[in-house]
């Protein structure tokens, strides 16, 4: 998908002020209002203008767009899974009613559905909030007990962004998964008139770990094997996510097949499964020992990977 510079869009700067966007938006809808503009492209052209709006007037999405920094506009873009991790966002779904919109806002802000407040609530109990943390696959396999940093976005009385921080201790219960929320009573928007707080809700993400691929509660994990180890067959002891676990490699075993540990997945009922999939490595030839090995192999084997390979 493409980058979209909102900023460019209304003809701000980015340190422009709530007032000097409101100002620009209205100047842009009353030159591209399909109503009224002959422009051949102002549907097209409004769109973007609200769209751009609906993201630097709001100072939380605004924060968090920030975050991402500046990129010429209609680039390849792709968000990094944790773009938006620690950012407290208020209200409901960012997506509803907006449709219309790129598929860049939609990526950005068109999540899945927030827990939202009862139709007699409004008027009195506080709205609840929501924000993305990232956890280790470690702490869902055993549960932990962490400090999440959450940043929230308002306007001081000049009109500018400006962030806060506040720190939570949070539990992580064990088997938590991706996508699942932590519910925190009391964590939300203040009440009104004396109603009681909102909620906060904890949406959570694995951070990323190039050992891992996580698919609901089973994990794939790389295991490095020798070359030996693979052709004759071997016991050897792999470090997981619930501690080491002594597995036996089948003799003949090839580079990446996968290995299936029942069970020993994400935690839960039932639990997932752990698939260990073999990574081949060759020791290195930095030795004249270690070299004539590989000519003692290449002399009395006659290999040839190019011919032999799939028997």
């Amino acid at each position: 998908m493409e980058f979209k510079d909102y900023y460019a869009t209304l003809g701000v700067d980015k340190t422009a002020t709530a007032d000097e966007i409101k100002k620009a938006y209205r100047k842009l809808a009353r030159k591209y209002h399909p109503d009224v503009s002959k422009e051949a492209d102002a549907a097209e052209r409004m769109s973007a203008i609200n769209e751009a709006n609906t993201v630097l007037s709001d100072p939380e999405k605004r924060a968090a767009y920030d975050a991402l920094g500046r990129r010429p506009p209609g680039q390849e873009f792709r968000p990094p899974p944790d773009w938006d991790a620690g950012f407290e966002f208020s209200g409901g779904e960012f997506g509803a009613g907006e449709e219309e919109f790129s598929d860049f806002f939609a990526n950005l802000f068109g999540r899945g559905a927030r827990a939202r407040r009862g139709p007699h609530e409004a008027s009195i109990r506080g709205g609840d909030h929501h924000a993305k943390v990232m956890i280790d696959l470690a702490d869902s396999y055993h549960g932990a007990r962490r400090a999440v940093t959450l940043r929230s976005a308002r306007l001081d009385a000049a009109g500018h962004v400006v962030t806060d921080e506040r720190v939570l201790e949070v539990t992580i219960p064990k088997g938590v998964r991706a996508g699942q929320h932590i519910r925190l009573r009391g964590q939300g928007a203040a009440g009104l008139g004396g109603g009681s707080a909102g909620d906060l809700y904890l949406e959570i993400e694995f951070r990323a770990d190039e050992r891992y691929q996580i698919d609901g509660r089973d994990v794939t994990q790389r295991v490095s094997v020798a070359p030996w180890e693979a052709a004759l067959g071997a016991a050897i002891e792999v470090p997981t996510p619930s501690g080491p676990v002594q597995v036996t490699v089948p003799a003949g075993s090839r580079n990446g097949r996968k290995l299936r540990l029942r069970g020993r997945g994400i935690p839960g009922e039932p639990p997932g499964d752990l698939y260990l999939e073999l990574e081949l490595v060759l020791p290195p030839a930095s030795t004249e020992a270690a070299r004539e090995l590989y000519r003692t192999m290449e002399r009395e084997m006659k290999f040839n990977p190019r011919t032999e390979r799939g028997r």
